[in-house]
Formats: C-alpha cells, sequence, structure tokens
C-alpha cells in the first residue's frame, strides 16, 4: 500500500473516528466517513496490547496487504482500522475474510448514506 493512500496524521485520524460511523468484527472494528481527498486514504491503528513492537509491526504489514487486495482505493469513504486481540486467534485467510466483509458493508452504508443526503438536497 502507498503512503499516498494512508491516513498518517492524528487530526486526520480524529476526523474519521468522531464522525462515529463504524462496522465491527471479532478481528476489527472499522471507522469510516467521507473522503477529504480525491483518493480514498486508509489508516491502521495496533494497540500495545497485541504485543511487542515486532509482532505488531508484522500485523500492520498484513493488514496492508489484506487491504490492497480488497479494495482500489476509489472508494468514496476514508477509513481506520482498528485492529483487535480476536485477529492473532484467526489464520490470515479469516482475517482477510471480515475485513472484506466490514468493507462490503460499508460500501452498502455509505452509498445509503449518500442516496440518502442526495434526498434531502432535492426535498429542500
Amino acid at each position: 500500500m502507498k503512503k499516498l493512500y494512508r491516513v498518517k496524521k492524528n487530526r486526520e485520524f480524529t476526523r474519521i473516528m468522531n464522525q462515529k460511523r463504524f462496522v465491527s468484527c471479532p478481528s476489527f472494528s472499522v471507522y469510516y466517513a467521507p473522503r477529504a481527498e480525491a483518493i480514498s486514504r486508509i489508516g491502521i491503528s495496533v494497540g500495545k496490547k497485541l504485543g511487542g513492537a515486532v509482532v505488531r509491526n508484522k500485523v500492520k504489514r498484513q493488514v496492508r496487504m489484506m487491504v490492497q487486495h480488497i479494495t482500489g482505493f476509489d472508494e468514496k469513504f476514508d477509513c481506520i482500522i482498528l485492529v483487535r486481540m480476536a485477529y492473532l486467534k484467526q489464520a490470515f485467510a479469516e482475517n482477510e475474510h471480515d475485513l472484506a466483509k466490514s468493507f462490503t458493508t460499508i460500501r452498502l452504508k455509505s452509498s445509503a448514506l449518500s442516496i440518502k443526503e442526495t434526498h434531502e438536497t432535492t426535498v429542500q
């Protein structure tokens, strides 16, 4: 995943997380918000409870590869992926399936949200 597609700044993380729109599964919580730039960007957060620095970096590398397989970065939203403890208990393929299912749910919710916003502006 190129650095161009990453959310890096703390204020960008807080902007997305303060929208309070998220999807959860045992391995991940994925917060999303309408994108602020021309391309969609993704931030990954792995807490210290998950393990040492080596384990956390390995998990981040794996999640980046999952995201690269799942999305083409042309989505209508930016998102933050919070990795949970259950990630370590499942296989890579199961985690990738969970993340893909989360992204599918977000796509449906964000398209429904954009349709609702379009309908509200035309009614007024």
